[in-house]
């Protein structure tokens, strides 16, 4: 336990009361910036992170070789700049020395508790709007903390999503592993390797297996809007300024396309099904080099698996030893108490303001949508309007969450997220939440008095 956090018992027996402090869940690149900004406007708070140290997904999760795909200027955190002599394209070990930098920039480290789990996270039934939570540090031993507020920033890169195709799990005699789970392209070699999936995990393992495996393909249930990492000799996402409305950067990016890429039916894929950016588009400069060159093989969709053949739509099949399952994570909670948050038919998590849960007082969920490209420009604005959250909370005798929903508020329809619109929504919301209080109060008098 850090030397900063000092327990106290509560009234209830066996409870450590920490009713003084926010508890911020995760020390990831979200759990970092949400904390920063706790410290930023005063506001006491513990940090607990399941590992050893600090950096979330780029300190356990991701492969040697990997690469940010959006760029350093879009994906660094306003308030802490990366090196002016970095790449473009910084490292996963650029990345975690960056964010453990930010850790000790912040000086986040003294109030952090490492090694040290949350779980079973629910209301306090005798403290409104406070929480408890079961905490298991080093030692092994749980404890039951009260907190004024949570914070979750459990990230979204662990809970991972396999497909279902018909003998994919009983019927393989290969190796069946998700992209999760890949390390290093020395793992491939001699393998004849199946990908399945088109997102920028997919591309780079699959780019990964054309270089050092025997044999290598990949699988695409649909179409795909795949953009060259650079153009012009810059970032392709820099080239989308703040100021352009969505239309008039689909019309940038698919002009871009069209001169640098052309009819993606040329190299064997299937033409997209969507506009560009109604899904995450893929960012990758050598997938399309590498099917030109006959390195890949690019497949439709599996329909089913029978021994070492993976038969695609369309009737084409290919013998492979290993399959990577590139097909994404389901957004969870699990540390929360069932029933804590909704999720629609499509899994994505029900939150008015992209971070509240309804009817619930003092929680927050950070950083649950995905961002188009890099989420630092985000976490820092959207850190600051939590913090005008928590200090409206305290003036309302509801939730905020349905303040804002009565007022207009709704869930979001999909995790993708607009980063330019996002950061013009942040600069709104950091206006407006702090006047709620008085505007409920309001509007509930204005009620009654019709009522009447």
């Amino acid at each position: 336990m850090s030397a900063a956090v000092t327990p106290r018992e509560s009234g209830a027996a066996g409870v450590v009361d920490r009713e003084d402090r926010v508890l911020v869940v995760g020390a990831g690149f979200t759990g970092l910036g949400a904390a920063a900004a706790l410290v930023r406007n005063g506001v006491p708070h513990d940090q607990v992170e399941a590992d050893d140290d600090v950096g979330g997904n780029w300190y356990h999760g991701v492969y040697d070789s990997v690469h940010i795909i959006s760029s350093r200027k879009t994906t660094e955190l306003p308030d802490w700049p990366m090196p002016a002599d970095w790449p473009d394209f910084p490292s996963a070990a650029q990345m975690l020395a960056y964010l453990r930098g930010y850790a000790d920039h912040a000086g986040l480290r003294p109030r952090l508790e490492l090694r040290t789990r949350a779980a079973d996270i629910r209301p306090a039934p005798d403290r409104p709007g406070r929480w408890l939570v079961t905490i298991t540090g080093p030692a092994g031993e749980p404890e039951t903390r009260l907190y004024r507020a949570v914070v979750v920033a459990n990230g979204h890169h662990w809970n991972r999503r396999f497909p279902d195709y018909p003998g994919l799990r009983d019927r393989f005699a290969g190796e069946l592993i998700h992209s999760k789970d890949y390390r290093r392209a020395a793992d491939l070699a001699g393998k004849r390797v199946l990908v399945i999936g088109g997102g920028n995990s997919a591309c780079d393992i699959a780019v990964e297996a054309a270089r050092a495996a025997k044999s290598a393909h990949i699988s695409l249930r649909r179409g795909y809007w795949f953009l060259p990492k650079t153009a012009f000799g810059i970032p392709t996402v820099e080239l989308v300024k703040p100021w352009m409305p969505v239309a008039l950067q689909r019309l940038v990016i698919k002009a871009l396309l069209g001169v640098i890429v052309g009819d993606y039916r040329r190299y064997g894929l299937e033409p997209p099904d969507h506009r560009i950016f109604e899904h995450h588009p893929t960012i990758n400069s050598e997938l399309l080099y590498f099917l030109k060159h006959g390195r890949i093989t690019p497949h439709r969709d599996v329909t089913r698996v029978d021994g070492h053949t993976v038969t695609f739509a369309g009737g084409d099949t290919a013998d492979v030893d290993l399959i990577v399952c590139a097909t994404g994570y389901h957004v969870s909670f699990p540390l929360l108490r069932d029933g804590l948050v909704g999720f629609d038919e499509r899994g994505v998590a029900q939150l008015v303001g992209g971070m509240l849960a309804p009817g619930q007082k003092n929680l927050f969920l950070f950083g649950v949508g995905q961002p188009r490209y890099g989420a630092g420009p985000l976490i820092t604005p959207a850190a600051e309007v939590l913090c005008a959250m928590l200090a409206a909370e305290d003036g309302l005798d509801r939730p905020l969450a349905d303040v804002l929903a009565d007022l207009g508020a709704r869930a979001p329809r999909t995790d993708l997220v607009d980063p330019h619109a996002a950061l013009r929504r942040l600069a709104i919301a950091k206006r407006l939440v702090p006047h709620l209080p008085a505007v409920d109060r309001w509007r509930r008098r204005l009620s009654r008095g019709r009522a009447r």
